[in-house]
């Protein structure tokens, strides 16, 4: 299983962006997909997921109501729309797979992962 990661950089405080994860050598729609963030200094940070099956969704305290997880099987693609971001926000965004419907936010649940992404927020 493959995962690219993609949309990153740097925005101000305020700001959005949509970060992608494009899936492939798995059956999307079997595969549950969560993203994950790490900070300097800071352990890996389960965010959100969402289940391979309905489409169920979960989100950590800390992005509720700011970040919303969706994905397109006719593109094998996860999204995650961040807005009102702010500098805690900045991190390394990474996309994971498992197989499965059960939804996971511990970064041990997952065995596939992406390379990545830099997201820089600017106060």
């Amino acid at each position: 299983v493959q995962l690219v990661e993609s949309g990153g950089g740097l925005v101000h405080a305020g700001g959005s962006l949509r970060l992608s994860c494009k899936v492939s050598g798995s059956k999307f729609d079997d595969t549950t997909i969560g993203w994950f963030r790490q900070a300097p200094g800071k352990e890996r940070e389960g965010i959100s997921c969402i289940s391979a099956s309905d489409g169920a969704t979960v989100y950590a305290e800390s992005v509720k109501g700011r970040f919303t997880i969706s994905r397109d099987s006719a593109k094998n693609t996860v999204y995650l729309q961040m807005n009102s971001l702010k500098p805690e926000d900045t991190a390394v965004y990474y996309c994971a797979a498992r197989a499965g419907v059960v939804l996971l936010t511990t970064a041990s649940g997952y065995p596939y992962w992406g390379q990545g992404t830099q997201v820089t927020v600017s106060s």
